[in-house]
């Protein structure tokens, strides 16, 4: 049975616009008859268990049901291992040496997209990348050696979406796995076909549809929705007052959620009776604190 879900990164509690949307992406899955996931994706080092555990207890609080016990990425490092295994035995990966900085100042060919990666580790020989192994002293990361400069993706609420899909790392240096691999083998894995998630993921979904068809993986519905920004325009944050749920209190996130949707509803219940993705805002929900 196909499934939709939220995967929060614990690195910080739940704040309003996280809690929107993952309204959003339980009200889409919801009204589709699909099964509803949690994935805490705790790969990254800054992320914390007890950060985590606020952010279930959060969801569960605002009335957010999910159907299976959430997976922690962190229990699942064979699963990204046998991906990258495969991608390697197909010569689809190489070594990168290059820093942010050698990146940043690599020349790039008349036709190379913007923030495209240049290419500059590609093509080494055998003998120019033990030099760089030796130069390094640390390991490489791994890149995906694509055939594609672009890949287009439809989007529930964008239409048809065009974007980069360069040579981008599929391992960090210090052996995890990117962000694009882990959440293309985890939804595949726990059969989620609908990726609802905020805008300002939507120019990484022609990557990682792009692995996704060259791993044999069906591509997801993607539903990018609007973002919840301050008064300034900026991405929420603890300077802009009373944001989390514990400042905020139930009753009130569930009335600013509905109300910014354009609902009358106090919970997530009565939102999915007045559901409708057709009608849901494309702008950003400029938040105000009251």
């Amino acid at each position: 049975m196909n499934a939709g879900r939220f995967a929060p990164s614990p690195s910080a509690d739940l704040h309003i616009g996280n809690l929107r949307t993952a309204v959003l992406a339980w009200l889409f899955a919801r009204s589709t008859g699909r099964r509803f996931l949690v994935r805490v994706d705790d790969l990254d080092d800054r992320t914390f268990t007890d950060i985590a555990n606020r952010q279930l207890d959060d969801l569960a609080a605002i009335g957010i049901i999910w159907d299976e016990e959430p997976e922690w990425q962190t229990q699942h490092a064979d699963r990204y291992d046998a991906a990258i295994a495969q991608l390697d035995e197909r010569g689809l990966l190489y070594e990168c040496y290059c820093s942010r900085k050698d990146i940043a100042q690599a020349p790039r060919a008349p036709h190379a997209p913007q923030g495209a990666y240049p290419g500059t580790c590609r093509d080494l020989t055998d003998a120019e990348r033990s030099d760089k192994r030796a130069q390094l002293n640390r390991p490489p990361a791994l890149r995906l050696r694509t055939d594609a400069i672009t890949y287009t993706v439809h989007d529930v609420l964008h239409g048809d979406y065009t974007g980069i899909v360069d040579d981008f790392v599929v391992r960090r240096g210090d052996g995890v796995p990117a962000y694009n691999l882990a959440v293309v083998v985890d939804d595949a894995a726990q059969g989620i076909d609908q990726v609802v998630r905020g805008d300002d993921l939507l120019p990484s979904s022609p990557r990682q549809a792009y692995l996704a068809a060259l791993l044999g993986y069906p591509e997801p519905t993607y539903a990018h929705v609007a973002l919840v920004l301050n008064e300034d325009g900026a991405r929420l944050a603890k300077r802009d007052g009373a944001v989390t749920l514990a400042e905020i209190g139930v009753e009130t996130a569930l009335r600013q959620i509905a109300e910014s949707l354009g609902y009358q509803a106090n919970t997530v219940e009565d939102m999915l009776g007045q559901f409708d993705p057709a009608k849901l805002p494309r702008h950003p929900w400029i938040y105000t604190p009251h």
